[in-house]
């Protein structure tokens, strides 16, 4: 698979907190998740691959080529931010008519199909819109220039779980051949579980770890056990653990070789919730 978004070395310093050279790629044909707590430097990543900040160190390359060299690209990328991005005077039908001029590919039955099936009004002011209402907007305008990038930070956080699973079915319909991809930045883990086939992991500025999704939930772990297992596990078995009120909870990164080693303890499947929990609140093997 080609490599459709390459990201080298971000970093991004403000008072009190460091974008730390942030670096992942995004092959296509596959939805990469970004993960971390808030303040862990999510939507600065976003911004910064995306020139809206302007960063100290580092590169992020679209198809092998710099943004602000290749500004056509653009017609290339599909961007969605948390709360929209379009006037409040604005109905959604006027945004089309704008967006139509904006770029070459934009498809006005595409858009007006996007709308009908997120029910969204096409005549009704933005600013009576909900939140989920202007999220299904965003993601319908974002979808009609035909894309083969779409870039959402947290798109997806004022829906309904109904139309949540109905906005992620579009998103895997999207990815199905190796042209488009999608960078997915959500902190609701149950919607990168289902359509993510890559996971990075950003915590405090830096990142943790890239990996297969499908590493994580078959082959991680959470060992609980006592103390005295706790003592008797070795460097390589652990990845990070946490002490509870009466056990540790051991996040392994191999579930069955776990099982194996310590029968007399309870190793559980990992959620990407658990994962983060260990990370940010345990501690971690250097």
């Amino acid at each position: 698979m080609d490599t459709i978004l390459t990201v080298s070395g971000l970093t991004k310093h403000y008072p009190g907190f460091t974008l730390d050279h942030v670096s992942f790629s995004v092959p296509g044909g596959s939805i990469m998740g970004l993960i971390g707590e808030n303040g862990a430097g999510k939507s600065t990543t976003i911004k910064a691959l995306l020139g809206l900040v302007r960063p100290d160190e580092g590169s992020a390359a679209f198809w092998g080529q710099d943004l602000a060299a290749a500004p056509r690209l653009k017609e290339d990328l599909g961007v969605v931010f948390d709360g929209g991005s379009f006037y409040e005077t604005l109905t959604p039908a006027q945004v089309g008519s704008i967006l139509r001029h904006a770029y070459s590919q934009w498809d006005d039955g595409l858009y007006r199909s996007y709308l009908e099936r997120f029910a969204v009004p096409a005549q009704k002011e933005i600013k009576g819109l909900s939140k989920g209402m202007k999220a299904k907007l965003s993601i319908a305008a974002a979808l009609s220039h035909r894309p083969r990038l779409l870039i959402l930070d947290e798109a997806t956080s004022g829906l309904d779980p109904v139309m949540r699973d109905d906005i992620l079915d579009v998103f895997l319909d999207f990815v199905q051949d190796e042209e488009h991809s999608i960078l997915m930045s959500s902190h609701i883990s149950a919607d990168l579980e289902k359509v993510a086939d890559y996971i990075t992991f950003i915590h405090a500025g830096r990142v943790l770890f890239t990996r297969a999704k499908d590493e994580l939930r078959y082959q991680w772990g959470v060992l609980r056990c006592g103390a005295a297992l706790f003592g008797q596990l070795k460097p390589q078995e652990m990845l990070a653990w946490r002490r509870e009120d009466y056990q540790w909870d051991v996040l392994v990164p191999d579930k069955e070789q776990a099982r194996r080693a310590h029968p007399g303890a309870v190793v559980d499947d990992a959620t990407i919730d658990e994962i983060m929990l260990l990370y940010v609140k345990g501690e971690c093997v250097q």
